[in-house]
């Protein structure tokens, strides 16, 4: 950051009971109230000559008065119609003056000729209050507002952060009304933002995490987007809208650009920090917490309406973060729409995580209402015709997308407030054809039974009705077999299951022994009996109910199959079967009786 220095003097200024004042053998017979802030200083010096006269070409009857009054345009004006005899000294009010009370001040002991180091940090304060008092060449030869310019386009507009500086300055005290300091600092940034990386040799700001920067390191592609964002959304926007009106960048760097502004400026509701905030936020009624509500909804609507059209300009997570920030901050209806379409076309980069959308009233609680929008919109895509390799891709997206929903759920599971009726219907989001296993499914569930022990009967067959025992692992099977958690008729399905792939094993086999069940289902039978008389028969109801989803249901072939199925589990572990034939006689014996 590039400094000028003006004035030789030493600083005399000093506050004594909240007044400033200037050490002199004069005393002050000019008051000026800045805002809260009382100055007492000094129109005139009698019996004096101003030193410097000479020097600044000052008229000789002008010589005893102090720069202040004669480098002030204003303060001329002010003071025109006091006598000079007056012992009494002038009030003047300057609250209105931009930069307040230390622009002022600057400008006060360039007046006196103190020293005074000017910079990007307060160079547009002091700039502003420069015009305001009407230090202007009019008024005095090398008067401020001249040099502050010419130092302003000389080196603060040279520099990067110089520019951004000077532009949020300039945005925080005046807006777009003064735009001889901003516009001409958006186009420096601009322009700068605009260079190749190749050509960038001044400092910025870079600190993404694993990054480390080594000697003669080439310049990373989103250098200055940390830079920019600490302007204001307002500023912000300006910027990367003259950015893209230019089209030399691609829009997954107008994408990272918007990613670091979102990452600094907006409250991720899932870190338990926010959480506990967003609690209090939503409760409290102050001002100030509805300013801040308002401030993050304003910043997350603009970011919004920045993101490019084009596919892959940000990433489905990001998208999903902005949803939970949506939710939040209670942002309008079109926002959370357009979230909910664009998150949705993108689901397959998220993580298990990003689906954890929290309730604006309750960010302990989970909005089931969003997940689902947002699956159904990735769904849409696949009504759309499309040619083999984008069918290929999107078959693909479909597998992760079960995987990462099925995981979702894993977590969701654990609230032990989450009603059955909705677990279901947050299953029931996916099509059967899009979990090529149910494995996950299946943990999802069986945690659920876990943290809801007071189920009822027909909500634990509502919920295990939803997996298909055909599509569990070899492994999960055998576990869900030894499961107490899992209904009789969900285990007498596995069994099921699990005697028709032993039997297709062994009738694919061409020599050898056959294949034996595991143990896991033949200790599972000898824990039939006695669950079977704890379990009373169901009523027609409970057969009506149990159709709640348009599975294949092996329940009734498996009612009729329990006893051969167990006589010939028991069989298999007590005599294995010598030849082929006879165990081709087993298997027919064993069709008849489940045709039975």
């Amino acid at each position: 950051m590039k400094y000028m220095k003006l004035g030789t003097k030493p600083d005399t200024f000093y506050t004594e009971e909240a007044i400033r004042s200037v050490v002199s053998d004069v005393p002050a017979d000019l008051i000026i109230h800045v805002n809260n802030t009382k100055y007492q200083l000094h129109k005139l010096k009698f019996g004096q000559h101003y030193e410097n006269a000479a020097s600044d070409d000052i008229d000789c009857n002008q010589a005893y008065k102090f720069p202040l009054l004669l480098k002030c345009g204003l303060l001329q004006r002010l003071c025109s119609d006091t006598d000079d005899g007056d012992e009494e000294p002038v009030p003047v009010a300057l609250h209105d003056i931009p930069g307040g009370e230390e622009a002022f001040e600057l400008c006060a002991k360039f007046c006196y000729g103190i020293s005074i180091s000017i910079s990007a940090a307060n160079l547009v304060p002091a700039m502003l209050a420069a015009r305001f008092l009407r230090m202007t060449e009019a008024v005095a030869k090398g008067n401020l507002v001249a040099k502050l310019e010419t130092f302003f386009d000389s080196c603060v507009l040279q520099g990067w952060k110089d520019s951004v500086a000077a532009l949020q300055a300039a945005w925080r005290i005046s807006g777009w009304s003064e735009s001889r300091i901003v516009q001409p600092c958006i186009d420096s940034i601009v322009e700068k933002i605009l260079m190749p990386p190749s050509k960038v040799t001044w400092s910025y700001t870079y600190t993404r995490p694993g990054y480390t920067r080594k000697p003669h390191q080439s310049v990373p592609k989103d250098w200055w987007t940390e830079d920019i964002s600490e302007l204001d959304i307002e500023v912000f926007r300006s910027v990367i809208s003259t950015v893209r009106a230019s089209r030399l960048l691609p829009p997954p760097l107008i994408g990272e650009a918007l990613h670091v502004y979102a990452c600094k400026h907006l409250v991720d509701p899932l870190r338990a920090g926010a959480v506990a905030n967003g609690g209090v936020l939503h409760q409290a009624q102050s001002s100030a917490a509805e300013e801040t509500l308002a401030k993050q909804r304003r910043v997350l609507e603009s970011i919004v309406t920045m993101i490019p059209g084009e596919p892959g300009s940000v990433t489905g997570r990001f998208l999903l973060r902005l949803l939970r920030v949506a939710n939040y901050v209670s942002a309008s209806s079109s926002t959370r729409a357009q979230l909910i379409r664009q998150a949705g076309s993108q689901l397959d980069e998220a993580r298990a995580a990003d689906l954890l959308i929290p309730l604006p009233s309750d960010p302990q609680a989970y909005d089931v209402g969003a997940v689902e929008a947002v699956v159904e919109h990735f769904l849409a895509q696949f009504q759309r015709p499309a040619a083999p390799d984008e069918r290929q891709r999107m078959s693909a997206a479909m597998d992760k997308v079960a995987r990462i929903f099925d995981e979702c759920l894993r977590t969701i599971a654990l609230d032990r407030d989450f009603p059955v009726a909705k677990f279901v219907d947050l299953v029931e989001c996916l099509p059967d054809i899009a979990r090529s296993d149910h494995d996950s499914l299946y943990y999802a569930i069986d945690i659920y039974l876990k943290e809801h022990p007071e189920l009822s009967k027909a909500d634990k067959k509502r919920l295990c009705r939803l997996i298909d025992c055909r599509k569990l692992s070899t492994d999960v099977r055998a576990q869900a077999i030894s499961n107490d958690r899992m209904p009789l008729r969900t285990i007498v399905q596995l069994l099921f299951v699990e005697q028709e792939r032993t039997m297709g094993a062994a009738a694919g086999a061409s020599h050898g022994a056959a294949v034996a069940p595991d143990r896991a289902s033949v200790d599972a039978i000898s824990r039939l009996a006695p669950r079977t008389n704890e379990d009373e028969p169901a009523s027609s109801a409970d057969h009506k109910s149990d159709v709640h989803r348009p599975r294949r249901d092996h329940t009734r072939v498996a009612d009729g199959a329990t006893a051969a199925m167990t006589r010939s589990l028991s069989a298999s572990t007590k005599t294995p079967v010598a030849g082929r034939k006879e165990r081709t006689t087993e298997e027919r014996g064993s069709r008849m009786r489940n045709k039975e």
